[in-house]
């Protein structure tokens, strides 16, 4: 039964207010902020691309597949973030409902999912770099453009741009959650002007003959693309992560998770109608710059540099929220005993968990630069798909166990809308390919390994 042992609701709260905790600096705004600055970027900049290749024209549907799952997801997330508003995200609420064990699996899964989602993005922010720099006549050397084997025909080794930029966001993540805000909230302002205008001046180039046929691989390719661009959605749940430093979290922390996957929603959609009304979607295959190709394309390349821009500074802020998320999930991991302690120190003057930030940025910086994009994305999408599933299993039994708790935020529909969040992913999970499912069980593999090895014996619970 220790497996299963939980942490009180109440003790939880209590360890968030006490010494060395995170600062409270955000509003309902900057957690939309935050949202919209992690969910637009890698789905509308990159994934259009990779997930066109798969889907066709369909792309649609599959950014509205990937955005009723996650909505259904969002819903369950709402009600626990505002009930238990403290760093940690599905980790945290899966302690207080599921049990250490349960926790501990989706904790390792978070920890999936960030460092590759931050590398990931890293990646496609190298890629519209390097588009940027082309257009002034620079090109960096190959070997240092791309991980080995990233482009066919091409001697490359390292990608150096996505090093470098993963390493900068971590240091400025290292020097407060109200200098990383305030960057954020400005980029993702300007980000969301660029994807406007992109619709605006985009739309009329659109030919619907690119749209037929449109499923070109049927439903199977539309659900497969739904599997690959779900991660394009994952901004809302790095929200979560931040509701310990969230100044009034019972109603502002629903209100920027909702907020912000329903305006990306909308533009996701839209964007990639328009793109694969401009492009035929053969043309996106082995494309990092979708979006710099469909301009291309219109022969509006005048437009082309901003775009690049307009993607370098939104992806900026994707890297930076995943990498916040991260670090957020190690802190609550270690502040419970079940990793070192080192992970929670908190910085005296910046108050951010610095050594864990520092640990988690560098690990993100290497993958980006010697893992190719395809191989990162659909990992991520895994591990975040079966921590979706089992923090909706949480809300309807802390619905059953706990009736009386108190809830700033009800999720609608209990049990149906959980349900429903729980089939959605598992298909989606049902999509990816083996080699992800083998990568994945290996992952959880050694993360028992560690749990049994070292995390159960020094967890808090245990020694209490």
């Amino acid at each position: 039964m220790s497996l299963l042992r939980k942490k009180d609701v109440h003790q939880m709260m209590a360890a968030s207010q006490g010494a060395g905790v995170l600062r409270k600096e955000l509003s309902a705004f900057d957690l939309t902020m935050l949202g919209i600055g992690a969910i637009i970027g890698t789905g509308i900049f990159v994934l259009t691309g990779t997930g066109a290749t798969v889907a066709g024209p369909g792309l649609v549907l599959s950014f509205i597949i990937g955005a009723i799952a996650c909505g259904f997801a969002a819903l369950c997330y709402a009600e626990f973030a505002a009930m238990l508003p403290v760093s940690g995200s599905t980790y945290t609420y899966a302690y207080a409902t599921l049990g250490e064990l349960v926790a501990w699996i989706i904790g390792w899964d978070l920890m999936l999912e960030y460092l590759l989602a931050s590398s990931a993005v890293s990646v496609g922010w190298s890629g519209y770099f390097q588009s940027l720099l082309a257009g002034f006549g620079v090109h960096l050397p190959d070997a240092l453009t791309a991980a080995a084997g990233a482009r066919p025909g091409v001697d490359t080794i390292f990608n150096l741009p996505a090093f470098v930029i993963a390493m900068l966001v971590t240091a400025l993540l290292a020097f407060g959650i109200k200098e990383s805000k305030r960057v954020n909230n400005v980029v993702v302002l300007i980000k969301v002007a660029v994807v406007l205008v992109f619709i605006a001046v985009a739309v009329w180039h659109v030919k619907p003959a690119n749209w037929s046929p449109a499923l070109p691989y049927g439903m199977d390719g539309v659900f497969h693309g739904a599997a690959i661009v779900f991660f394009s959605f994952l901004g809302f749940d790095a929200v979560t992560c931040a509701a310990e430093e969230v100044k009034n979290p019972d109603k502002d922390i629903p209100r920027g998770v909702l907020w912000s996957l329903g305006i990306c929603s909308l533009l996701y959609v839209v964007v990639s109608a328009i793109m694969t009304g401009i492009v035929p979607y053969m043309q996106f295959k082995g494309i990092d710059h979708p979006v710099s190709l469909a301009l291309q394309v219109a022969k509006l390349d005048w437009f082309a540099g901003f775009v690049d821009l307009g993607a370098i500074l939104g992806m900026l802020t994707v890297i930076l929220v995943m990498t916040y998320g991260q670090t957020r999930i190690l802190f609550a991991m270690s502040r419970d005993g079940l990793l070192p302690k080192i992970f929670s120190d908190v910085h005296p003057k910046y108050g951010t968990p610095y050594k864990a930030t520092w640990l988690i940025g560098s690990i993100i910086a290497l993958i980006a630069g010697f893992v190719p994009l395809g191989t990162l994305a659909e990992l991520v999408n895994i591990g975040t798909l079966a921590a979706f599933s089992l923090i909706a299993a949480a809300i309807i039994v802390l619905r059953k166990r706990e009736p009386n708790l108190p809830r700033k935020f009800h999720c609608p529909g209990v049990p149906y809308v959980p349900a429903l969040a729980i089939v959605f992913c598992v298909f989606l999970m049902g999509q990816l390919s083996w080699l992800t499912w083998v990568c994945f069980a290996v992952w959880l593999l050694i993360g028992l390994v560690v749990y049994f090895g070292y995390s159960r014996q020094r967890s808090l619970l245990h020694k209490a």
